[in-house]
Order: structure tokens, then C-alpha cells, then sequence
């Protein structure tokens, strides 16, 4: 397919000599005006932008400014009679790709073309291997030797290479973004884009113009034409997480996207073909909401031709030992720090908490382990209070620790002995009082002013 090319040239004579001398090689559109420069940049990809430095009475390089933004991935090369180093130099400072004296010398010119076509898809091969290198590194956090993870694997091998809608659920910190890009970068769609949004963090009235695009003047300022994300990732995957917090309206329209296979940008008449590949996620119970009037059924229907069900880390904690060691070695190298491992009794604690955030919770608590410790390997007194406090289960060893740790003020640590002291006898003062060796009355007032800490 032939890459669009942009002449921009006040001289009609020109621009009708350089269509007749590239119309072989480019799809070519003339214009003699910014105006309309800057119209059909909105409305058209151009791959390349050959733009006159003096257009009338309007200065190029104010041009190129305009082109840039409305434009930014074309490759602009100026054309002009008034050479001198000084405008060539605040061409290229503006954004132009290369810098071209007239009278032009066609064999120069095309040579010129020749190398910003390697260059645009030189850059756009470099951006999206970028991309594919870290959303392949993020990957690799998806670890898990369980029966439960090893189900969610065989799932991904068997629809990565199909282009049925798929539906992710499991709570949240559960890794569902990692499913759905496990299943596009393994897949047949792996070179397309890979385009996730999250409906819960864009305000309903903004999201339709996120997902379909919106045309210039579709409402206040609607200044240019901007594509929508389906649009972006036509030919790759699109991933819509937390789906439920949708608008029901909005719902009807993505309804007719994922029917139909098309598209309508707000504000415009006309509707677009798309080749997206919809991978949704959610982590509520959907059938609920669908039940509840929340959710459309047809929607759900098309959406949810598969799905692959990620279970809470808390149902599969023997992959707690594995995804710690993958923790600890990434921080340890992101950090520049000597951190090998975990000991075994830091490592029980762990595997008996019950994570209300997930792996991505563990995730934090390892993150926030490594960055704190000054030693090889990682021990209980670098687990925050509150996990080891909170861990169930523990081994006798550990069923009746209070960790103090190195520099902890007088107070907080008076205050833990107190409070899980308290826990350990039931909620009795009065055992407590005794176990602790201090009067009732005391104990009564130290609890009142930790009743009233909370309260402040």
C-alpha cells in the first residue's frame, strides 16, 4: 500500500510537477494553503509532508509548528528558495525531518523520500518494540505453579491464536491485565497495537470519544479530529478493564462495535470498519450484575465467549514461594541493591496472610522489603507490622511474636504489646491487666487513648 504524501506549496505549478514526478511511488494530495494543510492533516495519515517555507504571506515554520501537533509522526521536509543555514537549522529545531533548496532536483528529492520512508518505519518499529519489551517483561510476572495457574495458562494457549472475545475475571491484584497480554503478544495479532483501557478511570461523558474518536467541532474544545482507541488498535487488540463501571447507553453502542465491526467517531455521519480482537475484565460478579439490570445480557454474551477465571492468591498460596522469588529479584536489580532471597520464617509469614490486594499486594510488600533492607536476605523484622501481625495460622514458633523493629519509638512499641496482648486473651482487661503486670485502671486509661488516636 502507497504511503500518502502531503505537497504544500503557494506555486500550483509545483505542486502539479511533483505529483506528476511521485504520483508512481505515493498516494499525493496538493495543497496551496495552511488552511487546508492543516485540514487534511486532521483527516488523513500522511507518512510524508513536503511543506514550502514561504506560503504567501504565512510563515512555513509557523506551518510546520501546526503540522506537528495535529500530526506528529510525519516525516516533514521544507522546501524553500531562501536557503541559509540559519532557517535550516530552525526547521530541523521545529520538528522537519530534512531541509530541501529549490529549484529541486527530482533524483535528490527522491533519494530524500527513499530515506524518510526507512526512517518512518524504522521509528515505528523501534516504538513498538519499546512497547513489546516491556509488556513482554511484565509477562514474566505471571508465575505460578498451581493447578489453578497452570488452568489459566492452558486457556491462554488455546484462544491466543483464535479471535474470540474473551472475558478475565478474579478480584482485583488478581493479574488480569497480564492475561490479556499474555493472550495478544503470544498470539497471531502480537506485531498489531495492544490498546487497554480502564472504563472506571475515564468519566462516562469523556469515554465514548476515548474508545471511537471524536471529529473536529464535535464539542467544546473538539479542535482537531482525534482517532479513538478502537480506531488506534484496528488490526490488534483492544482490552476493556472493569467493564461493569460502563454506562448502560454506552453499553448499546460497544454493542454495535463488537456486532457490527464498525465504529462511529462523535460528531461524525459516517462509520469505520475495525478489526479488533475485545479482551474484557471485570472484578465483580458480572452475572449479577447482568441479573441486576447493571450490565446488558447481549453484551455479556458477546463479550464473554470465553473466560478465564484467575483465582484470589489466597486459593493457590503454593505459588506464594515462587512469585516472592521473582519479586525479590526484580527490585533487587531495579534498585542496584544485594538482595538474594527470603529466609523461611519471614517466608511462613507470608505464605500464611491472606491478601486482600493479591499479587499485587505481595507485589508492594516485597517491593517496600527490598528498598528498606541493607542485608542479603530478607528476614520477619522486614515485613511491615501489620502482615505479621495479621498472618493466620502461625507455626507455635511465631503464634505469640510481637515484632519490634530496630529505632521503633517507646510508645508504638507499648502501644503493639498492649493491643495484641489484649487480642491474645480475648478482649479480658483483667487477664490482660495481669499478664502485662499493671493495674486494670491503667490498662483503661491506655485504651481510651488509643480509642481516641483513631478518632483523630
Amino acid at each position: 500500500m502507497k504511503q500518502k504524501l502531503l505537497i504544500v506549496d503557494d506555486d500550483d505549478a509545483i505542486c502539479s510537477s511533483l505529483e506528476f514526478a511521485l504520483e508512481d511511488d505515493f498516494l499525493i494530495y496538493t495543497t496551496n494553503s495552511e488552511e487546508q494543510a492543516l485540514s487534511l492533516a486532521e483527516v488523513e495519515d500522511f507518512g510524508i509532508i513536503l511543506l514550502d517555507l514561504r506560503l504567501g504571506k504565512n510563515d512555513g515554520l509557523e506551518t510546520l509548528k501546526k503540522l506537528k501537533m495535529i500530526s506528529p509522526k510525519s516525516a516533514i521536509i521544507i522546501m524553500t528558495a531562501y536557503g541559509s543555514i540559519e532557517s535550516s537549522v530552525e526547521a530541523m529545531k521545529n520538528g522537519a525531518y530534512y531541509y530541501i533548496t529549490k529549484p529541486i532536483d527530482l533524483i535528490q528529492l527522491k533519494t530524500l523520500l527513499n530515506k524518510a520512508l526507512e526512517y518512518i518505519n524504522l521509528k515505528s518499529r523501534v516504538e513498538y518494540l519499546n512497547e513489546k519489551l516491556i509488556y513482554e517483561y511484565q509477562l514474566s510476572g505471571m508465575v505460578g505453579s498451581s493447578k489453578a495457574m497452570q488452568k489459566v495458562f492452558e486457556l491462554i494457549e488455546k484462544v491466543k491464536e483464535i479471535d474470540s472475545n474473551v472475558m478475565v475475571t478474579g478480584e482485583s491484584g488478581t493479574g488480569k491485565e497480564l492475561v490479556a497480554r499474555a493472550i495478544h503478544f503470544c498470539g497471531r495479532r502480537k506485531d498489531k497495537p495492544f490498546e487497554a483501557v480502564n472504563c472506571a478511570a475515564i468519566p462516562q461523558n469523556l469515554l465514548e470519544a476515548e474508545l471511537f474518536g471524536y471529529e473536529k467541532g464535535a464539542f467544546t474544545g473538539a479542535e482537531h479530529r482525534k482517532k479513538g482507541i478502537f480506531e488506534i488498535a484496528d488490526g490488534g487488540t483492544i482490552f476493556l478493564d472493569e467493564i461493569t463501571e460502563m454506562d448502560i447507553s454506552l453499553q448499546a453502542k460497544l454493542l454495535r462495535v463488537v456486532q457490527e465491526k464498525e465504529i462511529m467517531p462523535v460528531g461524525s455521519e459516517k462509520r469505520k470498519k475495525v478489526n479488533v480482537r475485545i479482551i474484557s475484565a471485570t472484578n465483580k460478579d458480572i452475572k449479577k450484575e447482568v441479573k441486576e439490570g447493571r450490565f446488558r445480557e447481549d453484551l455479556f454474551f458477546r463479550l464473554n465467549v470465553i473466560n478465564i477465571h484467575i483465582p484470589p492468591l489466597r486459593e493457590r498460596r503454593e505459588d506464594i514461594p515462587q512469585l516472592a522469588g521473582y519479586f525479590i529479584k526484580k527490585y533487587s536489580k531495579e534498585m542496584g541493591k544485594n538482595v538474594e532471597g527470603i529466609d523461611d520464617k519471614a517466608l511462613e509469614i507470608l505464605c500464611k496472610y491472606d491478601y486482600k490486594g493479591n499479587v499485587r499486594e505481595l507485589q508492594n510488600i516485597l517491593e517496600r522489603a527490598v528498598a528498606l533492607s541493607d542485608k542479603k536476605i530478607l528476614g520477619v523484622e522486614d515485613l511491615p507490622t501489620e502482615v505479621v501481625l495479621l498472618s493466620q495460622k502461625f507455626s507455635d514458633e511465631f503464634k505469640n511474636l510481637i515484632p519490634v523493629f530496630v529505632g521503633e519509638d517507646l510508645q508504638s512499641v507499648e502501644k503493639k504489646v498492649i493491643l495484641y496482648t489484649l487480642k491474645y486473651c480475648k478482649g479480658s482487661r483483667k487477664e490482660t491487666a495481669k499478664m502485662l503486670k499493671i493495674s486494670e485502671r491503667n490498662l483503661r486509661y491506655k485504651l481510651k487513648e488509643y480509642e481516641e488516636e483513631e478518632k483523630n
